[in-house]
């Protein structure tokens, strides 16, 4: 396996998996619309001097996908200024199972660590187990869960 940087060639299979993160989703998050839904630029991550795309390439197929963007601190009482956020995590269904996603993630916090970020953060459904004990295999934690009303 290969991990390395997203080129405007892979846009077509990112935008693919894009969908297929989103058809993930939706199970968890009544509040998605129908119908085609894009969450990232993807043109913008590429070229982004604060943000790495990578992708991971099996017998030159592209597998598996994930970014770091860094990102301004929301509060400005927090005791780190910038963090790395970490998303679009997306392996294919035949290829899961096989830590994919932890050398994604893994690269991700690295590139994330030479940036100078000490908080990476991410998103996950809290009902998404198996996503959730992924990232707590590779370190993180829970810290916030978002409640709704529904009306």
């Amino acid at each position: 396996m290969t991990i390395r940087e997203a080129t405007k060639e892979d846009l077509e299979t990112l935008l693919e998996f894009e969908q297929g993160v989103v058809l993930a989703e939706r199970p968890y998050n009544k509040t998605l619309i129908e119908g085609e839904i894009h969450y990232y630029d993807l043109p913008s991550l590429m070229s982004s001097e604060d943000a790495i795309l990578i992708v991971a390439e099996q017998n030159h197929e592209i597998v598996a996908s994930g970014y770091a963007l860094i990102k301004q601190a929301e509060k400005d009482y927090t005791v780190f200024k910038k963090y790395a956020y970490l998303g679009f995590m997306y392996v294919k269904p035949e290829y899961r199972g096989q830590g994919i996603n932890r050398s994604i993630t893994e690269k991700l916090i690295e590139w994330s660590k030479e940036k100078g970020m000490s908080e990476i953060r991410l998103d996950v459904y809290d009902q998404n187990e198996s996503a959730v004990k992924a990232y707590e295999k590779v370190g993180f934690e829970p810290l916030l869960l978002t409640m709704r009303l529904k009306n």
